[in-house]
């Protein structure tokens, strides 16, 4: 396909957070006027404060604001913008909404909308692979509809597989499957964490390899019908299929291998007409020398940054370029990959609380500065990490002449990280750098679940509503002191972690050091974070067992079940599908069990 160049002067970014902050910094390098949208949860966030100009969409529910196609084109059609760039996430790669946007007489920074449309469905997506002769893994022939369906592709494809979601990304609609009996359950939860989050509750199967590697390649195309690869990425440091390290180029591959990937990678954008930035990502067994095709995200990915340390392109600004119908202005041989760059993804969770989403104010923010670093932010001090969206906010990049120089300087930045108010992965993915396999290139994508749980490898930070930085446990040889403090309170115990001079930077800082507090079984069955409840499992009159699913909850990209914290009879059920709970709100009342139900 060939287009005209068209230069636009002004763009709507229809996103929120990093992200939204890292488009509109292009924006301004390209003089592009950069239009802001805002839910209500976002009224005075940085990118709106960054942008050139901002407008409210709606309610603090994504369905209300992000994710509300109509809305978005009004404020894009009064705003006067040109073009409009979705980010990653939210509508990024939702076929009507390119097409919306189209149809507005709007450009849409992104492929077209029948590429979205192709490649967003994965079993689409897995057909257009084989067309395109690349290596698959043994899955059903489309959809499963029902446990009968499932159980007969189950029956070719063998155990371990996994049931994902035919739309979406992210990880959501993810469930791992080790033997028949679980596959009715798995199908249930996936369709429905699948329907939450990308409103298609349709599921396939396809086999599970427990121990291969995630590598993706970054392909870039213009309207002129060029497609170009900007090498490889690893990122196999994943929890609940959702990727917390990033590193390119992808470490340990052989020569001929990394040519194969890549040659497919840019075979299948051509194939399917791809223009704009994408991902091809790959499941690759690395001993056997074998890969496989997973899916192909139309969009910006979030590691998108150490591909630009390693390769000097700005993707953004190419994006953005080729939306307008520029050539890409470059050709393979003209790429080349120098040096190793690696990044952290910064999220409001708690590792030793089995990542549970953290939202709430930061106190205090002090983000590493340095040479061969890197920091995308979304926020600042001050700013609130709420629970209506993704728990990432912010990533940490790091680069170096090889692997281990850049492992070591995103160490040292994760050290320098000091975020105050809740808690975050920075302690955990300090410790997991560390890793012996992690620096042998020994691990995979279930090296977390299975060797790197964070009791494992590292010490939990006291219990409290304040978080430092890594100082505050990541390596289990971490000194630890106990004072004394009296205040006008009584008298208060502090728990104060790291070296000899690490403290004396701690008792320098407000909030640095922390209170600790014995975390308490709930004795009711309240919400544990403010979210949306997705199901609800048991109704009044119901006799249930200690521990049993009274109610889903879904907060941050993440279903968190609310269990019976005893035995007892449901009195009343408080809420019901579809609700917004608040933190610690009271879900269903349970009466004690009586001696029979016990």
């Amino acid at each position: 396909m060939s287009a005209a160049a068209r230069k636009f002067t002004s763009v709507l970014i229809a996103n929120r957070g990093e992200v939204a902050v890292r488009v509109i910094r292009a924006c301004r390098e390209l003089g592009i006027r950069a239009i802001a949208v805002y839910s209500d949860a976002d009224e005075g966030a940085l990118h709106v404060r960054l942008a050139d100009e901002a407008h409210r969409l709606g309610g603090a529910p994504a369905r209300e604001s992000y994710l509300n196609i109509e809305r978005i084109i009004a404020v894009a059609r009064a705003s006067g913008a040109e073009a409009v760039h979705p980010g990653y996430g939210l509508l990024s790669e939702n076929a009507d909404f390119a097409r919306a946007v189209i149809d507005a007489g709007l450009i849409f920074v992104g492929p077209a909308p029948d590429v979205i449309a192709q490649m967003g469905d994965k079993v689409a997506a897995r057909e257009a692979a084989r067309r395109s002769g690349v290596p698959l893994l043994p899955g059903s022939s489309g959809t499963v509809a029902n446990v009968s369906a499932a159980t007969e592709s189950a029956a070719r494809i063998g155990f371990p597989l996994v049931v994902k979601a035919c739309f979406g990304g992210g990880g959501r609609g993810m469930r791992i499957v080790r033997s028949a009996d679980e596959l009715a359950s798995a199908l249930e939860e996936a369709a429905r964490e699948s329907n939450a989050a990308f409103g298609r509750a349709d599921v396939y199967l396809e086999r599970y390899v427990s121990n291969g590697r995630h590598v993706e390649v970054q392909v870039l195309g213009d309207q002129h019908g060029n497609v170009v690869h900007l090498g490889d990425r690893d990122c196999s440091v994943q929890r609940r299929h959702q990727k917390m390290i990033e590193e390119a180029p992808a470490p340990a591959l052989p020569a001929a291998l990394r040519s194969a990937i890549a040659t497919a990678a840019v075979r299948l954008a051509q194939d399917v007409g791809y223009h704009s930035a994408g991902t091809v990502e790959f499941l690759v067994d690395v001993a056997a020398g074998e890969f496989y095709f997973l899916e192909m995200n139309t969009r910006l990915q979030v590691e998108h940054g150490v591909t630009e340390m390693v390769t000097g392109v700005d993707i953004v600004a190419a994006q953005l370029r080729v939306a307008g119908g520029a050539s890409l202005g470059f050709s393979q041989e003209q790429v080349r990959i120098v040096g190793h760059a690696m990044q952290a993804r910064i999220a409001a969770e708690d590792p030793w609380q089995g990542f549970q989403p953290q939202p709430g104010t930061i106190e205090s923010l002090r983000v590493p500065l340095g040479p061969w670093l890197r920091a995308d932010f979304g926020v600042e001090s001050g700013d609130s990490i709420s629970g209506f969206y993704d728990s990432m906010f912010g990533k940490l990049q790091a680069q170096g002449p090889d692997r281990d120089s850049a492992r070591l300087r995103l160490r040292t930045a994760l050290d320098e990280l000091n975020v105050v108010g809740l808690p975050t992965t920075a302690p955990y993915l300090r410790a997991v750098l560390a890793q012996p396999d992690f620096i042998a290139v020994r691990h995979d994508t279930g090296s977390v679940e299975r060797s790197w749980q964070p009791e494992l490898i590292g010490q939990a930070p006291p219990v409290s509503e304040l978080s430092a930085s890594s100082h505050a446990g990541a390596a289990a040889t971490s000194s630890e002191r106990r004072v004394h403090l009296t205040t006008s309170q009584g008298t208060i115990e502090v728990a104060v972690f790291g070296t000899r001079r690490e403290q004396r930077q701690v008792r320098a800082a407000s909030g640095h050091s922390r209170v600790t507090e014995q975390k308490k079984p709930e004795s009711e069955p309240v919400a544990p974070i403010g979210g949306a409840v997705v199901a609800v499992c048991v109704q009044a009159g119901e006799v249930v067992a200690k521990g049993a699913v009274l109610v889903i909850l879904e907060a941050m990209k993440m279903e968190l079940p609310v269990i019976a914290p005893r035995a007892g009879t449901v009195e009343a059920v408080l809420v019901a599908k579809g609700d917004v709970t608040a933190r610690g709100s009271l879900l269903v009342k349970l009466a004690a069990a009586s001696e029979g139900e016990k």
